[in-house]
């Protein structure tokens, strides 16, 4: 049976970007990958109910923030419940966290906050 190992997402700053998905979603880090020929560093992340992102980093990248365009949208995360989607909202709005929307119930029915995560890229934190 197939099922998805991983996404991955290029990154400026990987350690602010792993504490981040570890404070927030409560993912554990695997082991921080480095080759150095190449100027390349990474991290596996994994979620406490599985899934796992690969956060990379490759020196010289450009921080601009990236608009709309083909390919990565979102990760969407799923908190398990409505009052979950709530709680980690207040939590992330009272730590500073930028919140673009929700928590509101979207057209094909699920229940989400989206979030920016340290490098701007789009979070949907979801409960169905």
């Amino acid at each position: 049976m197939m099922s998805l190992d991983h996404t991955a997402i290029w990154v400026i700053d990987l350690e602010r970007e792993k504490e981040f998905f570890m404070r927030y979603f409560d993912c554990v880090a695997g082991d921080r990958y480095c080759n150095p020929a190449k100027g390349f560093t990474s991290y596996f992340i994994a979620f406490p109910g599985g899934g796992r992102i690969e956060i990379m980093k490759r020196e010289g990248m450009d921080p601009g923030r990236r608009s709309e365009a083909c390919g990565y949208a979102h990760i969407a995360v799923n908190a398990g419940s409505r009052e979950d989607v709530d709680r980690l909202t207040r939590r992330l709005i009272s730590e500073g966290v930028p919140v673009e929307s929700g928590p509101r119930i979207t057209g094909d029915g699920y229940y989400e906050s989206v979030i920016l995560d340290p490098e701007n890229n789009l979070i949907e934190i979801v409960s169905e």
